[in-house]
């Protein structure tokens, strides 16, 4: 019986190996991952990020509908695409106030999370979901399916930075996770002023539009350091939905929106 047992339980040791062997291996390429990130993230202290996945991505999308590329691999002329970095120092701080009291009010306060306007997302969330429910018609197979309710997101500026940079688009609780990892990151290696003018070189503001100094240009012919405070409100009103107010720039909503904006700035901490 003891012979049999042993060697019933040698056979059990050696049939987890390879599962060890496999959870080991995931462990390590998760833990190389993160230190990639993590010196990815380190050497912007220094150095301005050439692009971001989100940009990457698009640039793909349109290159693939309006084929040409440059030398960096950006979309040629054929498909438009306009980008160019400029110092925090060179971006209006109406812009930066404006960015900050319709995105992210909270930025220079809290450590990359807003827990309390997730919450609240989470919540306005749940509420669409069961008003979407009890709208819904009785089964029928004739019947159209009703409109999906909106999603509210409550990402801060560092999550939203965070995702841009590295993550792709995909709506997953594998990559939110990943996201709070890299919000941690940013936060600890970068202060709020560097992530605030990454975020603000880097967001899409129209189709392949990236930045501030590209969107002053775009929008209103003049530099990024000459937004007023009713330009700069406008502006970051379309940063939810770039593409869709870019082709409706004259919309009651922008305009009333932009107002309420435009009296929320003063409020807006600088970092």
């Amino acid at each position: 019986m003891s012979r049999r047992a042993g060697g019933q339980n040698t056979s059990a040791s050696t049939g987890l190996k390879p599962l060890w062997r496999w959870l080991a291996w995931v462990g390590l390429s998760a833990l190389a991952l993160q230190l990639f990130f993590l010196s990815r993230i380190a050497f912007m202290l220094w150095l301005d990020p050439q692009s971001t996945a989100f940009q990457r991505s698009e640039a793909w999308r349109l290159n693939t509908t309006q084929p040409g590329t440059d030398s960096r691999g950006r979309p040629s002329r054929a498909a438009p695409w306009l980008q160019e970095w400029v110092p925090y120092s060179a971006i209006s701080d109406h812009l930066k106030r404006a960015v900050i009291a319709s995105e992210d009010s909270e930025f220079a306060l809290h450590d990359g999370v807003d827990w309390e306007a997730l919450e609240k997302a989470w919540q306005k969330n749940a509420k669409a979901q069961e008003q979407a429910a009890r709208r819904a018609p009785a089964v029928n197979s004739s019947a159209k399916p009703g409109r999906a309710p909106k999603v509210v997101g409550g990402s801060t500026i560092t999550q939203q930075l965070a995702k841009n940079l590295f993550l792709s688009g995909e709506r997953t609780l594998l990559r939110k996770g990943q996201e709070f990892v890299l919000t941690l990151m940013l936060e600890a290696l970068l202060d709020k002023q560097r992530i605030l003018e990454i975020y603000l070189n880097s967001v899409e503001w129209g189709t392949g539009v990236f930045g501030a100094e590209a969107a002053a240009q775009h929008y209103y012919r003049k530099s990024a350091r000459q937004l007023s405070t009713g330009e700069a409100a406008r502006l970051a009103v379309m940063l939810p939905r770039p593409k869709y107010f870019e082709k409706l720039p004259n919309s009651d909503y922008l305009a009333n929106r932009a107002g309420v904006i435009g009296q929320r700035m003063g409020q807006a901490e600088l970092p």
